[in-house]
């Protein structure tokens, strides 16, 4: 099949009235002309596939109120859906596992496995690439336990290791969090206080809590699964992460802690929300100004999938590279973080994972195709 007169974004350019052709889902060649036949793009732009590695969807299409169950093949098939109609072919459900939330049984051991597991079963009957980003909390007793279990089981392809305890990392402002745990859960400041610091004394010392972290950390590296850091909030903590054998700093908290990710060779990840916004919505680092110094490498959907394409517009508006560099950030730097090595770009030999996209006057997503094959469609185009 030929996509032909379309605007083509390659790892370094951007190719008008380019024609591509796949074959057997491969991408088999870029021409930068318009070949006779094939589906006409006039107008429209060829990009990779976004690639997310970190989204916090599937908990709440699996639970969208608290104590409301839905069934999980549900869930499963509406996340698909909406990942697809957003251009993402490969995507990490994050799915945590922690103690004492406000949240109830979402994130328990056996909650969780359960999304985990349905997710693995499901996965042949999805129009995308679905995977586990498992998310483990310090405060998790059976931390060790589970994690070698799923890893024995094949069931894992991301860890990442939180501390959430507050006074650090993503919550160092107590007041701040304690304020918004109140108004999150309708509480007095009184009980917001008081779950608070049940959770600072729970956790223990900082050198207890590092501890638990590196044998999470040991036992990610024997099953060659990727890690992730998260949160890291001091240059110190980024530097610990990285001997744990960290490749990705999720969400550094200031700029000094995403400088010396970058320094240290360790890809930072931060939200797509955050970029297209301008803003942290916890008051920490924007991703526009990370961005704005070289130390943003990957966009990740975190809460809110349709943000990834408003993001990478914003972001080329200033990225040395434009349009290349600001989708590289969805696709070909994750694909390279992950160790994804056959997809990412658009490129002869890759999978033919593509985002066809209307840039106009409302830019949107207008077809997502994985292998070559269409898993979403606005209609516009007859693919």
């Amino acid at each position: 099949m030929w996509l032909k007169n379309f605007t083509v974004v390659g790892p370094e350019k951007v190719i008008t009235g380019a024609s591509l052709r796949i074959e057997d889902g491969i991408i088999a060649e870029i021409v930068p002309r318009v070949v006779p036949s094939g589906v006409d793009g006039t107008g429209l732009f060829l990009c990779p596939g976004f690639i997310d590695m970190h989204g916090d969807m599937i908990e709440l299409e699996v639970e969208p109120r608290a104590g409301v169950d839905f069934p999980k093949n549900h869930a499963i098939a509406h996340l698909d859906a909406r990942m697809a109609a957003c251009g993402f072919t490969t995507a990490y459900a994050a799915v945590s596992f922690c103690t004492n939330s406000f949240r109830g049984e979402r994130r328990s051991r056996e909650h969780s496995e359960g999304i985990i597991k349905a997710l693995r079963e499901a996965r042949a009957n999805c129009g995308i690439d679905h995977r586990i980003h498992a998310r483990f909390d310090i405060d998790f007793p059976e931390a060790e336990d589970v994690l070698s279990d799923l890893l024995a089981a094949g069931l894992v392809d991301l860890v990442s290791l939180m501390d959430h305890t507050p006074g650090q990392g993503q919550y160092r402002d107590l007041e701040r969090h304690i304020a918004k745990i109140a108004l999150r859960e309708n509480i007095t400041h009184e009980a917001a206080e008081r779950h608070v610091m049940n959770k600072v004394e729970r956790a223990g010392p900082e050198a207890d809590r590092w501890g638990r972290l590196q044998q999470f950390a040991e036992i990610s590296r024997k099953a060659g699964i990727k890690l992730a850091s998260h949160d890291d909030d001091t240059v110190r903590k980024v530097l610990m992460m990285m001997t744990f054998g960290s490749v990705i700093s999720e969400f550094p908290i200031t700029i000094e802690v995403a400088r010396a990710a970058t320094e240290h060779g360790m890809f930072v990840a931060m939200g797509a929300p955050n970029a297209m916004r301008g803003q942290s919505y916890s008051g920490n680092l924007s991703a526009r100004e990370a961005h704005s110094v070289g130390f943003l490498h990957i966009l990740a959907a975190d809460y809110h999938p349709a943000s990834m394409l408003p993001a990478i517009i914003a972001l080329a508006e200033n990225d040395a590279d434009g349009l290349c560099g600001a989708v590289r950030l969805a696709s070909t730097n994750p694909a390279k973080a992950l160790g994804l090595n056959d997809r990412g770009s658009l490129l002869p030999g890759n999978q033919a994972d593509i985002a066809i996209l209307d840039l106009r006057s409302n830019p949107r997503v207008v077809a997502t195709l994985v292998r070559g094959q269409c898993v979403y469609s606005s209609g516009f185009l007859q693919l």
